[in-house]
């Protein structure tokens, strides 16, 4: 899966869906729950990691991808669980074929 481009953004897809899902529990727990800010002290730096190497693996699939595909994988990280929509999308329309070297239309 970590051999290829398309297996990178796959896992860090769903690697920073799981990261986001951890910050907003460690969010709830900071201001909701008990005022404690450990769940933000460990999750805010893993999803930061992950997301920087989101946006860095989708900017080198961008070569394959039309600048539409490509704003709209960006923009999938932004909300939580974005990245998974998207990647599914992609993977159903094809963008993410492993043996698709141009941009899709």
């Amino acid at each position: 899966m970590l051999t290829s481009p398309v297996g990178r953004f796959r896992l860090l897809a769903l690697a920073e869906a799981v990261s986001w899902a951890g910050l907003l529990l460690g969010m709830l727990f900071k201001y909701v729950v008990v005022g404690n800010e450990i769940g933000v002290k460990v999750f805010g730096p893993i999803h930061g990691v992950i997301f920087v190497g989101y946006v860095l693996v989708t900017l080198m699939l961008a070569s394959r991808w039309d600048r539409r595909t490509t704003f709209l994988a960006l923009v999938a990280s932004l909300p939580p669980f974005g990245t998974i929509v998207f990647e599914r999308w992609a993977r159903r329309t094809g963008r993410l074929d492993e043996t698709a070297q141009t941009a899709n239309d």
